[in-house]
């Protein structure tokens, strides 16, 4: 099976600096994740797309993305998005949206905590997206902390730091 990940930077890719106490986008942390996972029979293609904290992309960065997804799905047999929880669910959406026709699963996936803390869940997240790209039928789905959810129709529940049905959020 073929993959392609799509990176966009978020808080998966967030590196501290020691100097002053920031977190910050500076590049990806995508092959230290995979180096650290067997993924046997699975060819992987990463295609960085850019690195921003997900609050900073904007409608253009959305359509960017779009364009990725698009050449990606194209050459691969799935595909996995690492994005930026806060905005996560509207670049669902606007997925979900301008790919009415898509025949193979888009799994969008991030990180509530970086790749470089010890509490991360990162590794987690992105060993689920991978799998889910064998099992999930083809539209466009969030995958993170043991669930996979379909959009439309999905939100980030800041309260639970994970993402749920739309319907299923708290008021």
């Amino acid at each position: 099976m073929r993959v392609a990940i799509l990176t966009t930077g978020g808080t998966i890719e967030k590196t501290y600096n020691e100097s002053d106490g920031t977190l910050a986008n500076v590049g990806p942390v995508l092959q230290c994740i995979l180096g650290s996972l067997r993924h046997p029979g699975i060819e992987i293609r990463h295609v960085p797309v850019m690195s921003k904290d997900s609050l900073d992309i904007d409608d253009a960065d959305r359509q960017t993305i779009l364009y990725a997804v698009k050449a990606a799905v194209r050459q691969n047999d799935a595909l996995v998005l690492v994005h930026g929880t806060d905005t996560l669910a509207r670049t669902g959406e606007y997925l979900h949206a301008n790919l009415p026709d898509n025949e193979k699963p888009i799994v969008l996936t991030g990180a509530m905590r970086p790749y470089e803390f010890r509490d991360t869940d990162a590794v987690q997240n992105v060993t689920e997206a991978l799998l889910a790209c064998r099992i999930l039928e083809p539209g466009v789905w969030v995958v993170m902390h043991s669930c996979a959810l379909r959009f439309p129709g999905v939100v980030k529940d800041r309260g639970q730091m994970t993402f749920v049905p739309a319907d299923q959020k708290p008021a």
